[in-house]
């Protein structure tokens, strides 16, 4: 049987890359999609973009919600209604290669059903759709490796040690963000706090083809992490709690000191010393 997969494009002042985007989903050569078009309270006409969208496709959910409230809880909003096996988080500046989700099904037919997420390579490209690079590049110094290294399997050491995954690229089982009760709402972001709670009782698989194009631009999640004041770096901190709590091994928890002092050193250079303090709390 061909499982339904959910793609939960989420919206907020996408508005220059969103046809972009949409036209990406429209693309894809895998039969059995659910979309779901969610616009947290944008600000630049992108509403009236994912409107024309749902109208000339009537299969398309719309959700348009009259505030703000952030990536993890308008993701979760979708997610609840949604019915597909798997799911793709999909922000509206990125887009999707046209067999990535054919691809993505397949591959994890072939896996244990406690895989629970697939991640793959992609192209970085720029505010206008040029190419930047890869994000696992070949690494010079270890010949026929990729660098950020991938890893597959038993993860949950790695994710606490190292950053290796393109968000973009993630392809969950609808089972393990049951399991996990979806995204954490308390978060301003949701990659890493699923990787940890995720790989702890779920594998992972990397995918070596490229899937999707991730778009670089000021505005975006990510950017905002490089910024002097991180306004992402308390929930960093939330996070590396209950990674402390999740740690079973002393491999683990030397990688999760590794992690701390590394978020340490972000915290102090941002002059954040007051998350400083209870990252110091969490690394004794």
């Amino acid at each position: 049987m061909t499982p339904l997969v959910s793609v939960i494009a989420l919206c907020h002042n996408h508005a220059l890359y969103l046809r972009a985007a949409l036209d990406s989903i429209l693309a894809q050569d895998y039969p059995l999609l659910e979309v779901w078009l969610v616009d947290d309270a944008s600000q630049d006409g992108s509403a009236n973009i994912l409107r024309e969208y749902a109208a000339r496709h009537p299969t398309w959910h719309l959700l348009l919600l009259p505030e703000n409230v952030g990536s993890c809880r308008a993701f979760n909003q979708a997610f609840r209604l949604s019915q597909g096996e798997f799911v793709v988080d999909f922000a509206t500046d990125d887009e999707l290669l046209p067999r990535r989700l054919s691809q993505q099904v397949a591959l994890f037919g072939q896996l244990p059903a406690d895989y629970g997420l697939l991640y793959s390579n992609c192209e970085l490209v720029d505010e206008w759709g040029e190419f930047v690079r890869l994000f696992q590049q070949p690494d010079p110094a270890r010949l026929g490796q990729l660098r950020p290294r991938p890893a597959s399997g038993w993860v949950f050491e790695d994710v606490l040690r190292r950053y290796f995954i393109s968000t973009p690229t993630m392809f969950m089982r609808r089972a393990t963000l049951l399991a996990l009760g979806g995204y954490d709402e308390s978060l301003s972001y949701e990659d890493f706090d699923f990787w940890v709670r995720a790989s702890r009782d779920w594998q992972f698989f990397y995918q070596n083809e490229v899937t999707t194009r991730k778009r670089l631009h000021p505005a975006s999640l990510s950017a905002q992490t490089t910024r002097y004041r991180d306004p992402h770096l308390p929930s960093t901190v939330a996070v590396l709690r209950k990674a402390k709590v999740l740690c079973r091994t002393a491999s683990e928890r030397a990688a999760l000191r590794q992690r701390l002092r590394y978020e340490l050193a972000h915290a102090l250079r941002r002059g954040l010393f007051g998350l400083a303090v209870r990252l110091l709390r969490l690394l004794f």
